[in-house]
């Protein structure tokens, strides 16, 4: 199996490459420890005149720099200052879209992803979640700025993917600050699968 080429993020629609992160594999590997499994959900930010994106407006500070290079990098931020959260920066530099993952099937390295979050038992609670997936993966903000084309962090096509019947596609969560751009539906999801996460949108 392959990684994700360059060409897969560089492409300037954000909604497009989050609905077809849908079914590729997301990696991690540390310290020899393979762990990661298969995304069920994303959300879309499409940069400067997206209201819930961090560089709506042309904003660049300290934290969306990285957001501006080019597409096929990790953008990876703290939030209530516990949590994690994994975007992968794409389209071309200069512009500022990315694409959140909120929620992956575990398939890889499920031992060890228990042992990070503290689990017993493998159920949604392990990966089902922005934050849940960073932890259960060994990703924290040091890895903000990764190349996804190297062997610490990437994804793969293994051949996974689903129709429009089996997608839901609704809005994003936690950006009610938004305004109409909290009811865009960049948030999508597999149908009927138990690892999407339980957060429902506010508006």
């Amino acid at each position: 199996m392959s990684k994700l080429p360059p060409s897969f993020y560089t492409r300037p629609d954000s909604v497009t490459i989050a609905r077809e992160l849908l079914g590729k594999h997301f990696y991690s590997s540390f310290d020899g420890v393979l762990t990661g499994g298969m995304i069920v959900e994303t959300e879309a930010y499409s940069g400067e005149n997206d209201a819930a994106c961090h560089a709506h407006l042309g904003r660049r500070t300290k934290r969306t720099q990285i957001m501006y290079e080019t597409g096929g990098i990790s953008y990876v931020y703290l939030i209530y200052g516990i949590y994690s959260l994994f975007n992968i920066v794409t389209n071309t530099a200069g512009t500022a879209d990315a694409v959140l993952i909120r929620a992956i099937e575990p398939t890889e390295g499920l031992p060890e992803m228990q042992l990070r979050r503290g689990l017993t038992k493998i159920e949604p609670r392990l990966t089902a979640g922005p934050g849940l997936v960073t932890q259960a993966m060994g990703i924290s903000t040091v890895h903000n700025g990764v190349s996804l084309f190297g062997n610490e962090i990437w994804l793969e096509d293994r051949g996974d993917s689903f129709s429009d019947e089996e997608i839901i596609a609704g809005p994003r969560v936690g950006v009610a600050y938004a305004g109409a751009d909290a009811l865009l539906p960049w948030r999508f999801s597999v149908k009927g699968s138990k690892w999407v996460s339980k957060a429902k949108p506010k508006y």
